[in-house]
């Protein structure tokens, strides 16, 4: 569905208030009027001291935050939406220090924030499969900068698997997944959850890959280095962009967040046809998006 185009002053002039913000929430929750999640009853009243929808039949209270991402936040709607805003706005994407600095909360929070929008963009992308023409490879992310190992087998490095439809002379959707290993039983579970059964599928001819055909009309080809372009051009540009985008914003990652990150990858290069509607998309996602609970951490 296509979403409306929103400069930064138009995004402002819409969402500019806290009643404009929640009014924004009541519309997506409750387009032919309020009903209450408890008992389905459809005659409530607001509640404007304590800012809820009280149902008239079993009187119970229900915020316009509930159920969604913003679902029990302290933070004022007006940061949310603005964090929404510059979250995507930016192709290089947003550091956590860089949100904290321009929406005026800690760096903590700016990164609780960033994380519960990364949720929300996965989940948007999981519903997608990809088809046709599927380019597959594996690649590793982290480890060293310098010195040591490099490519497979590197000290500290992260396996991820992607996958991206060819569409001829441009790609198509693309999926990214981080992996224990690179093994018959995680390539299996990866195609599984993102790609059509019986695509047309086209890998380096690695060993464990050879398991796509079960389910994919696989064609693996050990491919020099020179061929690589020709066989698998859309898959390494994706991969060389994620490590441009990792280095160029964060610095780098651990694996512990790196899905995180690929999910923010994905889903900006999904939508990168439709930029200038993204901050309206990323708001209807979180609106939808059920709460998330982080885990606490550490250090």
């Amino acid at each position: 569905m296509k979403a409306e185009a929103m400069n930064l002053l138009q995004w402002q002039a819409r969402f500019g208030t806290e009643e404009e913000c929640a009014e924004a929430l009541k519309q997506q929750r409750w387009p032919n009027g309020f009903q209450c999640p408890h008992c389905g009853h459809d005659q409530g009243h607001w509640v404007v001291s304590r800012k809820v929808y009280q149902c008239n039949h079993c009187r119970r209270q229900t915020s316009v935050t509930a159920g969604t991402l913003f679902h029990s936040t302290n933070l004022p709607l007006v940061q949310w939406f603005l964090a929404i805003y510059l979250m995507v706005c930016d192709k290089g994407g947003l550091s956590a220090l860089r949100l904290s600095k321009q929406v005026g909360v800690s760096w903590i929070t700016a990164h609780r924030m960033l994380r519960k929008m990364r949720h929300a963009m996965a989940d948007r992308d999981s519903i997608y499969r990809l088809g046709g023409l599927v380019e597959l490879d594996d690649a590793f992310v982290g480890g060293r900068r310098s010195g040591g190992k490099s490519g497979r087998g590197a000290e500290g490095k992260t396996p991820i698997l992607v996958a991206i439809e060819s569409r001829d002379k441009k790609a198509g959707f693309m999926a990214m997944e981080t992996i224990p290993s690179v093994s018959a039983g995680n390539i299996r579970q990866f195609v599984q959850r993102h790609l059509l059964p019986w695509q047309t599928t086209r890998t380096d001819g690695l060993m464990a890959l050879r398991v796509l055909g079960e389910t994919q009309h696989h064609k693996g080809r050990v491919t020099p280095p020179e061929q690589v372009d020709e066989w698998l051009p859309w898959v390494h540009i994706a991969i060389g962009n994620l490590k441009a985008f990792l280095l160029g914003t964060y610095h780098g990652v651990t694996g512990k967040y790196l899905q995180e990150y690929l999910d923010e990858f994905v889903y900006r290069f999904n939508r990168r046809f439709w930029e200038p509607e993204l901050p309206l998309r990323l708001l209807n996602a979180c609106m939808d998006h059920i709460p998330v609970r982080l885990v606490a951490e550490k250090g």
